[in-house]
């Protein structure tokens, strides 16, 4: 039961009870039975305000989501390192300073493509030693 249904049901039983609106106690009575339908009418539209924020809030959420995926979600274009293991590269791009991270099976094939500018990497796996 909302609370307007509440009140009139309030309301009915002092309409049932016949309080009489020319005595104090019946005007203050019928009185506050007229300000709680007014806080109750009150609350419901502010109960329907915030029900439509909630929603438009919840829809900005959403975008703002899917902007972020969009900025910031750049993991399919580079291989998951995780899956190598501990052994990982550092090869420095001479074209563009992108540093890419290798294991030693990416290494063996003697090239890489730098996934920023896309030049080709030639390098001679012999000058690399196990500290380099």
């Amino acid at each position: 039961m909302t609370i307007s249904e509440k009140v009139a049901y309030i309301k009915g039983l002092a309409e049932g009870m016949k309080i009489d609106d020319s005595t104090n106690e019946g005007k203050i009575t019928l009185q506050m039975l007229e300000v709680l339908s007014d806080i109750a009418i009150t609350l419901e539209e502010h109960d329907d305000t915030f029900d439509d924020m909630a929603e438009i809030v919840s829809d900005i959420e959403e975008s703002v989501y899917e902007i972020e995926d969009e900025l910031f979600d750049d993991d399919d274009d580079y291989p998951d390192y995780d899956d190598f293991g501990d052994d990982l590269y550092e090869i420095t791009c001479d074209k563009c300073g992108e540093v890419i991270n290798v294991d030693y099976d990416a290494l063996q094939g003697g090239m890489l493509v730098c996934p920023k500018c896309q030049k080709k990497l030639e390098f001679d796996l012999d000058k690399f030693s196990g500290d380099e």
